[in-house]
């Protein structure tokens, strides 16, 4: 069914039943629309990596390794996207002789289940910690970001941390969501109502699940990596992650690649490479 056939729908609905309407747009909220495919110039890559399953409470999480060395860089994917996203960046990796670690997250690519949120994806990153010892760094995408943050808050120890387009609060997920739908404020109202239930006993989500959140948590180097062209989550949202990090983060700004194109660029795929095989002085 169209988006806008959905946001007709649901906006109809919420005239009657606005509750209904927002279990509806809930579901649509943290479930993903699609599984993004394998393109053709991602298979070799992935025919490359050891595969194996790593069990999420009952779900298949696919698990894919380049290197089997110590200290491996963990490469976490965005909404509605997969490991496979990595396929430019995982042979430089590779090439200066880093480990690296990605995941589907559940729902998504191969493996099993249907959404995978915040709180599932930082206790996955910790399953992977704990099966292959500390990450040399985290690098996330877009809700990725998300994700890597509040890992960390909840206790997972990268050396570095690389954000790519990453989305500086919580609260802009459903934001966003609402305006991409075109939903009334009653549904809005009711999304975020029911997100806050959804993630209880969690208190202050929008704040708690946004990397901008207590930053003095967090003091590892940090790069922040943004495109000022980027469509889906404006620069905004990088420059607001960097800003927060004074001491550790750098800011490294990109023009014309977007939200997606900037993962396969030969010129981030070298930045991200310089700093995480970079030696501290």
């Amino acid at each position: 069914m169209a988006v806008s056939s959905l946001s007709s729908r649901l906006n109809a609905v919420s005239y009657v039943a606005p509750r209904l309407a927002g279990r509806r747009a809930f579901k649509l909220f943290i479930e993903p629309l699609r599984r993004a495919e394998i393109r053709p110039a991602q298979q070799q890559v992935m025919n490359a990596a050891t595969v194996s399953d790593l069990d999420h409470d009952g779900v298949a999480v696919k698990t894919y390794r380049w290197g089997d060395g110590p200290r491996p860089v963990l490469l976490v994917h965005g909404f509605q996207s997969r490991a496979a996203s990595w396929a430019g960046l995982v042979p430089a990796l590779h090439e200066a002789g880093l480990p690296v670690l990605a995941y589907d997250a559940p729902g998504h690519g191969d493996s099993g289940g249907v959404s995978a949120t915040i709180v599932d994806q930082a206790a996955i990153i910790a399953r992977l910690q704990e099966k292959y010892g500390p990450f040399r760094a985290i690098v996330g995408h877009s809700f990725g970001v998300l994700c890597a943050y509040h890992a960390i808050r909840s206790g997972v120890r990268p050396e570095r941390l690389v954000a790519i387009s990453g989305i500086s609060s919580f609260a802009y997920l459903a934001d966003a969501f609402c305006t991409q739908m075109a939903l009334r404020p009653a549904i809005s109202r009711e999304l975020r109502r029911r997100t806050e239930i959804y993630f209880r006993p969690q208190t202050d989500i929008w704040e708690r699940f946004s990397p901008t959140y207590r930053p003095e948590q967090i003091a590892i180097p940090t790069m922040v990596l943004h495109d000022e062209d980027d469509k889906e989550v404006p620069v905004l949202h990088g420059r607001r992650i960097a800003e927060a990090y004074p001491a550790s983060a750098d800011l490294v700004l990109t023009q014309g690649l977007g939200h997606r194109r900037i993962l396969g660029d030969p010129g981030v795929i070298e930045t991200v490479s310089r700093f995480l095989t970079k030696t501290d002085e």
